[in-house]
């Protein structure tokens, strides 16, 4: 096996751990609020990180923790949305919606550097923009409150993925340390949001919710965090971007095989559109063909 095929089933792998994470969450805010279960997810994986590996977060330098603070914020925020955003909407509304970064990093690239989108572009937000409308708007035409949350999670999101790629470029920062100190920072964030709102702070009550919990912060936290950036430097943008598209198809199947969640016909039509624009977003593009030169620019010499 390659490494690229081994880098891509890691990937994978850390994909499918964000999927099932939906349901997870939703299990775990049967009894413990939105905010402290980010709190507890964050705060176990970043101290269980920095507890293996005391000697790489030695010498960190200043520009680290500056970056590493907005990182965490960003996520913070995301993660403050998503969760809040599933009290009021559908598991598989939310995943689809929260992956629209895909679709959202670019766009704001362009933004940022001012430059002219392509026609490429313009069919993906044009499928993407129909693909949200189905998904989230009701008969009145109004998006509902959780939609909105996941919406925002994903412009949070956009936020972090396109300030971490920044940051990485700069010689003075350290991706591991980046990586956990933004953990720690999103899990400090949430644990005083849940102080001032969520009090008194309620815990697990059962070893499966507590199961369910380590899951969380041990798989899809801390390891899958850890795991992105060192099997993205052997296979291609392109495929790390179609690998996790299919965050929110994990999600809508665990949702519908154990939660029993279903959509309406036209929510399923919404989530193909998104998944098209995923995919018209992601996947390599065939490149033209250069016309043969019949010989007119190759002169004879006599």
């Amino acid at each position: 096996m390659s490494k690229q095929l081994k880098a891509d089933a890691v990937l994978l792998l850390v994909t499918l751990s964000w999927g099932v994470s939906y349901l997870l969450v939703d299990y775990c805010m049967s009894v413990m609020g939105p905010l402290t279960v980010n709190a507890l997810r964050f705060l176990i994986a970043a101290l269980g990180i920095a507890a293996f590996s005391l000697p790489r977060l030695r010498g960190m330098t200043r520009e680290t923790r500056r970056y590493a603070l907005g990182v965490g914020a960003l996520l913070a925020m995301a993660y403050v949305c998503v969760s809040e955003g599933l009290l009021y909407t559908s598991m598989s509304n939310a995943a689809f919606l929260c992956a629209l970064p895909v679709v959202l990093t670019p766009v704001a690239g362009l933004v940022i550097y001012r430059s002219r989108p392509t026609r490429r572009l313009l069919l993906v937000l044009a499928l993407a923009f129909s693909g949200v409308c189905l998904m989230t708007l009701t008969e009145s035409l109004r998006l509902r409150a959780g939609d909105l949350l996941s919406f925002g999670c994903a412009a949070f999101y956009t936020g972090d993925l396109l300030l971490t790629e920044r940051a990485v470029k700069r010689p003075r920062v350290d991706p591991f340390q980046l990586g956990v100190v933004h953990l720690l920072v999103a899990g400090v964030i949430n644990l005083v949001f849940a102080l001032l709102f969520e009090r008194p702070l309620a815990l697990p009550q059962s070893p499966s919710m507590w199961g369910a919990l380590l899951f969380l912060a041990v798989f899809c936290t801390g390891i899958a965090f850890v795991a992105q950036p060192i099997a993205q430097q052997y296979t291609t943008s392109a495929h790390v971007g179609v690998i996790f598209a299919l965050e929110p198809v994990f999600a809508g199947i665990a949702a519908f095989f154990i939660a029993g969640e279903r959509l309406t016909a036209r929510g399923y039509a919404g989530a193909l559109l998104l998944l098209g624009a995923m995919a018209v977003m992601e996947l390599p593009m065939p490149r033209r063909k250069e016309k043969p030169d019949n010989g007119h620019s190759d002169l004879r010499k006599e």
